[in-house]
């Protein structure tokens, strides 16, 4: 038995996060997070959860964006604060190198809506911690086509690659993986970040029995 796997960290410290955006094309010029989700795990454990609406001065939602997470502009200005301070927050346990980062399709699309939530508060990119991230629907695709990691590869390299594998008729969203691992879920709350991240964790509690990392 290999002590060193995830599965048998109880101790483990994770942040499990997640961005509901303007636009469902990452490359909108207009795109910017207005939801950010996190948790606080230690092993299975709830530590900490956070919900935060961002405060723009100027906030344009696509209709299809709007109709997928149910924004809503008024429990939107009701409930929004500070960017700055949120991000302050949250950057505190993102780049504490004792924190694993979890998250679905973080590879994709979440690390990318962060850097550009840093641009727009006049900061650097800075992705120096992608090396700690898990991203779920890359270990799904590991899980359902046996791709396993050479034993010298590391895990970001490894799942850059099964960010970019396509395959017909594999289906590794969040709701087909919840089904798949009976996972019970209420789809009407389904892109709600503080919901999601919730989720998620139990879909990567669930992946780390299947694959070895």
């Amino acid at each position: 038995m290999n002590d060193n796997l995830l599965r048998f960290k109880k101790n483990q410290n994770y942040i499990c996060f997640d961005f509901e955006t303007c636009h469902l094309n990452l490359l909108n010029s207009e795109n910017k997070p207005w939801q950010l989700g996190y948790g606080l795990f230690k092993g299975k454990k709830v530590h900490k959860m956070c919900d935060h609406f961002i405060k723009w001065n100027t906030l344009n939602i696509s209709p299809e964006a709007a109709k997928i997470c149910r924004f809503s502009r008024a429990r939107y200005e009701k409930n929004a604060t500070d960017a700055a301070k949120i991000l302050e927050e949250f950057e505190k346990y993102l780049y504490d190198p004792s924190y694993l980062i979890i998250g679905h399709n973080l590879l994709g699309f979440d690390v990318y809506i962060h850097n550009i939530y840093r641009k727009l508060l006049k900061k650097d990119a800075d992705y120096s911690y992608v090396d700690r991230i898990i991203d779920t629907n890359c270990i799904a695709k590991a899980a359902k086509e046996k791709i396993k990691k050479s034993k010298n590869e590391r895990l970001i390299n490894w799942q850059y690659k099964l960010n970019e594998f396509r395959k017909r008729g594999l289906k590794t969203n969040q709701k087909q993986l919840l089904k798949d691992y009976d996972i019970k879920f209420d789809e009407h709350k389904l892109h709600d970040a503080r919901y999601d991240i919730n989720m998620t964790f139990q879909i990567f509690n669930k992946l780390i029995w299947e694959v070895e990392i």
